[in-house]
């Protein structure tokens, strides 16, 4: 039978990993850097699923063993079978596991704020206010964003 404390090492493993994956996006978010954004995706993803696929082995160990099968069942296994080793491996993996929501909470900011400035340019592009005659094109070849035109009257 599978111990809940036995997937610990691993947990910490891939938290270490996602904290610093999350660093070096929030350093490409402050350089608006897409290329750099795009290869950390698909690590993250992975690293996510392998940490939820781990949640759940402990989360099973822990029902195994008669305890709540969540996060909250870790603290009164650990007080009856824990011993230090396991104590602190719970303790590091919580505290980066802090440390991940807080980078997450920063780096939706810094994606929000680019979005906003995003939305700022493109209005900008589709209102022009310094050419009152100007015409933007549309991506099917389409204008818009024309003032209205002058027609002289001959005659």
């Amino acid at each position: 039978m599978t111990r809940p404390h036995a997937t610990l090492p691993a947990e910490h493993e891939r938290m270490t990993a996602l904290v610093e994956l999350m660093k070096q996006e929030q350093q490409f978010l402050v350089a608006a850097d897409a290329d750099g954004l795009a290869g950390i995706t698909p690590r993250k993803v992975a690293l996510v699923q392998e940490l939820a696929q781990l949640s759940r082995e402990r989360h099973g160990a822990l029902g195994n063993a008669g305890f709540l099968t969540s996060e909250a069942g870790m603290e009164p296994w650990l007080a009856a079978h824990g011993d230090e080793a396991a104590r602190s491996a719970w303790t590091g993996l919580l505290a980066l596991t802090a440390e991940a929501k807080e980078l997450n909470r920063v780096n939706g900011m810094l994606i929000n704020r680019q979005m906003a400035h995003n939305q700022t340019v493109l209005n900008a592009l589709r209102t022009p206010t310094a050419a009152p005659e100007s015409t933007l094109y549309g991506a099917k070849g389409q204008t818009f964003g024309s003032a209205p035109s002058r027609r002289f009257v001959v005659g």
